[in-house]
């Protein structure tokens, strides 16, 4: 497992190298964006309308940040659990998405677009909100404020750590640690 430092956005090369477990630092620019955003942004590549924010190389954090305290950019940004937005990743990766960043495991669709149109999914550690905060720099309302916590954030981040589960060679992370325990007959 190797380790990496990368700047957004990401390219076919980044994520290229990637392989499961390897541990990535993100700075640049990345969006947040759970369901009910997720939902309007396919809606929005469904009807052939212009999308809030370039999705080429784009890296989405499944998040619902608490308010911050007076002189942050955010509260707790810790993760949100990914199957939830199982259903419209693929349409995104489709579009130019490269990586995506939550909690779980993600569904076979998922992880075939990861393969077909090289992204790949990160963990990000659940619990660690207050800690993971202090990678982002600062935070922007820049769609759908009426979400409210769920609004899509432009955040700035500067070594933003997070593991790799889903390459695009099909590795997963979660299946990879899990045969490495069970017991061979």
């Amino acid at each position: 497992m190797a380790e990496y430092h990368l700047t957004t956005p990401l390219s076919d090369e980044d994520v290229s190298k990637l392989k499961a477990g390897d541990i990535v630092y993100l700075s640049g620019t990345i969006y947040t964006a759970r369901d009910a955003a997720h939902k309007r942004l396919v809606d929005l590549i469904e009807a052939g309308k212009e999308l809030p924010f370039d999705l080429k190389g784009s890296v989405i954090y499944f998040v619902g940040p608490t308010p911050p305290k007076p002189g942050e950019p955010i509260g707790s940004a810790g993760p949100t659990t990914s199957y939830r937005m199982d259903s419209y990743s693929p349409i995104l990766i489709e579009h130019g998405q490269k990586g995506m960043i939550g909690k779980g495991k993600r569904n076979q669709a998922v992880k075939d677009a990861c393969i077909k149109h090289k992204a790949v999914y990160f963990g990000a550690t659940g619990g660690a909100g207050a800690l993971i905060a202090k990678a982002i720099k600062s935070a922007e309302v820049i769609a759908y404020p009426e979400l409210g916590p769920e609004a899509i954030r432009k955040l700035e981040v500067e070594n933003f750590p997070v593991t790799v589960i889903n390459d695009t060679y099909g590795n997963d992370l979660y299946e990879m640690g899990r045969a490495k325990y069970e017991v061979k007959d």
